[in-house]
Order: C-alpha cells, then sequence, then structure tokens
C-alpha cells in the first residue's frame, strides 16, 4: 500500500514539473530599458520567440500619434500593430521613432503569433532634445525568470498533495488495525 502511494506522489511531482516546463516553451526575453530624446529614433531588440515565428509590435503611450514603428505610423494611444518575422534563433528587433512632442514613457509590446508569447520594452522619453537614443536601464523591479514563480508554486503544489497523501495512508493503516 505505501509502494502506491509513494509512487503516486513521484508520479504527481513528475506531472507538476514536466506541465510547466510544456507550456513554457518560449520564453521572450524583454530588452533593458532604453531612454530617447523627444523625436529620437531607437532600435529595440528581442529574444526567446519560436523560429521564424510572425511577431506583432504595438506601441501604445502618451502623444503617440506620430510616433512610427519602423515604417507604420502609430494611432493616438497604440499604435496598429506592425508584424516581422523573427529570425531562426527567435531573435527580432524592431526601430521605433517617437514624436518631437513625446513625453513621460511608452510600452512596446512584442506578442508571438504562433506560440502567444509576449514581452514588453520599455521606452521612456527624456527632456533633451532629439536624436539617437541610449540604452539606459530601468531598475530591476521583478524576478529575472518568469518561470521561476511556476515552478516554486508547482513545487509547493507536489509538496502539499505527497503529505495529502502520506496523511491518507497512515490514517488507513491505523483504521484497519
Amino acid at each position: 500500500m505505501i509502494k502506491k502511494a509513494l509512487a503516486g506522489v513521484v508520479l504527481a511531482v513528475l506531472a507538476v514539473f514536466a506541465v510547466p516546463a510544456a507550456a513554457q516553451a518560449y520564453v521572450p526575453t524583454p530588452p533593458p530599458g532604453v531612454t530617447v530624446g523627444p523625436g529620437g529614433t531607437v532600435t529595440v531588440n528581442f529574444t526567446g520567440f519560436a523560429p521564424n515565428e510572425d511577431v506583432s509590435f504595438t506601441l501604445t503611450g502618451e502623444s503617440a500619434a506620430s510616433a512610427t514603428l519602423a515604417s507604420v505610423v502609430a494611432a493616438v494611444e497604440t499604435s496598429p500593430a506592425l508584424i516581422k518575422q523573427a529570425n531562426a534563433e527567435g531573435a527580432v528587433s524592431v526601430t521605433v521613432t517617437l514624436p518631437k512632442n513625446a513625453s513621460g514613457s511608452y510600452t512596446l509590446t512584442a506578442t508571438g503569433l504562433s506560440s502567444g508569447a509576449v514581452a514588453n520594452a520599455f521606452i521612456t522619453v527624456t527632456s533633451g532634445g532629439g536624436g539617437t537614443g541610449a540604452t539606459g536601464g530601468l531598475p530591476n523591479t521583478g524576478a529575472m525568470d518568469p518561470a521561476l514563480g511556476l515552478w516554486a508554486g508547482g513545487g509547493l503544489l507536489a509538496l502539499g498533495a505527497a503529505f495529502v497523501v502520506v496523511l491518507t495512508v497512515v490514517r488507513r493503516q491505523k483504521a484497519s488495525v
């Protein structure tokens, strides 16, 4: 009876750790924050998409009426989607040109159209004049590996399931004695 319970616990643990790995097959890496002046242009690189996958880009931010993604002119709040194909390694980049009256911050969202993987890049507008953007750094406000939370949660779930199975086996053995 104990062997069956332990076999069940082992299978439950394997299932918990195998499912998140399959679900997180493609986790794009967001680029570091970018700083650019009003009217500036910056190229933002993303990695971690499926090989040769089509990736949709949208830009959201204050007064984005004349911002461009590569050659697509942006709408008032969110730009129309620009679709580019990732290379064989799953990397893709897009060039963003902000309007001369740009201010605040912008969010560039990259979404894999077949994998559903999503990554955001944050563009901060400096108060200086226009020109080419320079890579800056935003403070790290979260985990470096988004799958880490899934693994930790899955491990706790498996541990709880094992505890319940062991308690059930012990109670049944005491009841039958």
